[in-house]
């Protein structure tokens, strides 16, 4: 009996520990005619479509949504990457902004990077 539970307590115990958050490296945010454009590094054990990096949003500090980037494939054999948002719009006087990524099976990722703007 003692087997029987300590193999689906194994097994949950596993799957714990492959539960990774999307980490955020590096963003770099640029003004321009069009508004912000926001550049977003991050990394991921994306292991194929079931579990991968599925997106990243802006918000402001009280979380609301800004603009979001839809990620619309794994990246299993590119770790880290840069993808990018354009012609973001902010309010005048806006100094910073938080970028916060997205998992496919997990949610959203309780960590938020914050950005600094300049122009």
């Amino acid at each position: 009996m003692k087997h029987l539970l300590a193999l689906p307590l194994a097994m949950m115990l596993a799957n714990t520990a492959l539960a990774e958050a999307p980490v955020i490296h590096a963003v770099e945010a640029t003004y321009g005619d069009m508004g912000w454009r926001f550049d977003v590094t991050l990394e991921h054990p994306d292991s194929g479509w079931d579990h991968y990096a599925d997106g990243w949003e802006i918000t402001d500090a009280a979380g609301n949504q800004i603009g979001y980037r839809e990620l619309m494939h794994p990246h299993v054999d590119e770790q880290p990457f840069t993808r990018s948002l354009r012609n973001v719009m902010l309010a005048d006087g806006v100094t910073s902004v938080f970028i916060r990524a997205r998992c496919s099976d997990e949610g959203w990722s309780n960590e938020r990077y914050e950005v600094t703007l300049s122009r």
